[in-house]
């Protein structure tokens, strides 16, 4: 079996050419049994990755979506798609992932015995989780974990779970799931938490130097309800409950730091040669816009992580993180208002920044950094409460 160390983004394509800028090499392509769009959608995906290049994708069934998965349905599908151009393939056999199914663990012999070639079989059945997993390991080739955020009530990820998944595998395929962030506030859909995220993006990524996983999966590039898209902002492909707290929430942050992350991945290291695409150097800064510690503002119902039973106020911290990388030796200088702190960046991997708001003086105003003789300037911090009421996102 030969696995490349390859990274995907979750969900339908958006803009192919958006995500290759980031150094993603595919997407995958995320679809419910009751989506009367998917055939038309997918021949439109692996036209367009065929006709860009370089480019892959695969299918992922989702069984929490509407709708029941058939072992016809299922094969029927993977069929049409799998000796296209843009399959990404596995010892000959077309990749195959889910979102959950776990209960459907015993008709994939069938899918297999009905698809031409077999498929190779990598499944999200996070419900079942890492320790159980050993259990069905005959019957499919890997696993991808879900696992992305930290627990309720913690302020960090950590590799526990992957590494547990590693070992019930023995040997077999792991996806390592990977995102940036996470907030929800959707009540028609019962979701409502937040995982703390500040140093999410840049932690995960090292534990995946750690891990060194088969393959990693981006969670998400398009999932706009969830906070952890990677895309554009699409406001007619956000649903309406969420487009309070998404509106004006750009993650092109997160994307333009990505090219030395995967650099990494794909070698091993933590320190590569420089990615071209980033010049001499990328700074990112993300934050909330209105501290938590000096408003009265409400948490909007929100708990800490999923299943939580604390408010997400307490997994919140009120500081600007800063992501930055560079070929040389320079510095990076944070301004709110009056305030400022100047940063120093070694020449080589990326390093994490947490700059207090309280070191700025509780300042108000544009955020201003600057490094390397460029400036950007951020959205204002302010003590007034969101639109959206909730000073959690």
């Amino acid at each position: 079996m030969v696995l490349p160390k390859t990274d995907f983004a979750h969900y339908m394509p958006v803009d192919i050419q958006v995500a290759q800028d980031a150094a993603i090499d595919g997407f995958a392509l995320n679809i419910g049994a009751n989506d009367s769009f998917s055939t038309t959608a997918l021949r439109n995906a692996y036209g367009a990755a065929a006709e860009l290049g370089n480019f892959s994708v695969f299918l992922s069934f989702d069984f929490a979506a509407a709708g029941n998965w058939t072992v016809d349905n299922i094969a029927n599908l993977t069929s049409t798609f799998k000796d296209e151009p843009a399959q990404f393939k596995v010892d000959s056999k077309p990749l195959v992932g889910t979102f959950e199914g776990a209960s459907f663990a015993n008709d994939w012999k069938w899918v297999r015995s009905k698809v031409d070639g077999g498929i190779f079989l990598v499944p999200d059945w996070s419900i079942q989780g890492p320790k159980d997993i050993n259990r069905t390991v005959r019957d499919i080739n890997g696993a991808f974990s879900w696992s992305a955020w930290p627990q309720p009530g913690k302020l960090r990820m950590t590799t526990d779970a992957n590494k547990q998944y590693q070992k019930s595998l023995n040997g077999e395929a792991y996806i390592m799931g990977v995102s940036p962030y996470f907030y929800t506030r959707v009540p028609e859909l019962d979701k409502n938490w937040y995982a703390s995220s500040d140093r999410l993006w840049f932690d995960r990524w090292r534990q995946v130097i750690d891990i060194m996983p088969d393959m990693v999966q981006i969670i998400s590039f398009n999932d706009f309800a969830e906070s952890h898209c990677l895309a554009d902002i699409r406001p007619q492909q956000v649903i309406a409950e969420a487009l309070p707290y998404v509106s004006g929430m750009s993650h092109a942050g997160f994307r333009a730091i990505l090219p030395y992350f995967i650099a990494a991945y794909k070698a091993g290291r933590e320190e590569v040669a420089f990615p071209k695409s980033m010049g001499a150097g990328t700074a990112i800064a993300y934050y909330r816009t209105t501290p938590v510690n000096i408003s009265k503002c409400a948490d909007g119902g929100t708990v800490w992580g999923q299943h939580g039973n604390m408010s997400a106020r307490a997994g919140v911290i009120d500081a600007i993180n800063v992501i930055a990388v560079s070929a040389q030796n320079t510095s990076l200088t944070v301004s709110l208002g009056r305030a400022s702190q100047t940063l120093d960046i070694a020449a080589g991997p990326p390093q994490y920044f947490q700059v207090p708001f309280d070191d700025l003086n509780y300042e108000t105003g544009n955020l201003i950094i600057s490094m390397g003789g460029e400036t950007a300037h951020g959205p204002p911090i302010t003590k007034t409460c969101p639109a959206s009421n909730d000073v959690v996102r």
